[in-house]
């Protein structure tokens, strides 16, 4: 039994995703929120290897979480726009399940640092283990994204192939 291709988007998802500004803000904020990621994990890193910099560490996770949480709204609204739902749209189904994940575990972390539920250290490696499956998660998206560029070249291939004119600006 053949499996049934589906392109991550519809002529008409497409357009809405063209056209709406919030695939715009997801651009800017995703490698924001990777450089955040990245310094915070170096000073968690620093921290957990020297002991130096706590209040430094435990600020940046604070920061990265409410990144996480400025891009994950924002990409609930475009998901509306170009979708018609909030979350779960059947394209990007198993990223938004992972992205509960990595919410979970970003959000323990703050309830963990204001209750003092959890040792320094201890905060840490929850830390780390949400910066685990961000990374994941992150690799989902972009993994999604690939295939989109992908889909999006297959389409221009087989409009040329079927009308060269359209292959050349003198056709």
């Amino acid at each position: 039994m053949e499996k049934t291709y589906r392109p991550l988007y519809t002529p008409e998802e497409r357009v809405r995703r063209d056209e709406t500004k919030w695939t715009l803000v997801q651009g800017i904020l995703a490698p924001i929120q990777f450089v955040v990621f990245l310094v915070s994990l170096y000073l968690v890193l620093r921290f957990l290897f020297t002991g130096e910099g706590e209040s430094a560490a435990n600020v940046s996770v604070v920061v990265k979480t409410l990144t996480l949480y400025t891009i994950m709204i924002t990409g609930c609204i475009w998901e509306k726009v170009v979708f018609n739902c909030y979350l779960f749209a059947p394209a990007f189904f198993w990223e938004d399940v992972f992205s509960m994940l990595v919410l979970l575990l970003h959000t323990l972390y703050l309830v963990a640092l204001g209750t003092g539920y959890l040792d320094q250290t201890e905060l840490m490696l929850l830390a780390l283990a949400a910066y685990a499956t961000y990374v994941v998660n992150a690799g989902q998206f972009i993994w999604k994204l690939r295939m989109a560029r992908l889909d999006e070249a297959k389409k221009k291939l087989a409009t040329t192939t079927l009308n060269p004119s359209m292959a050349s600006p003198h056709g």
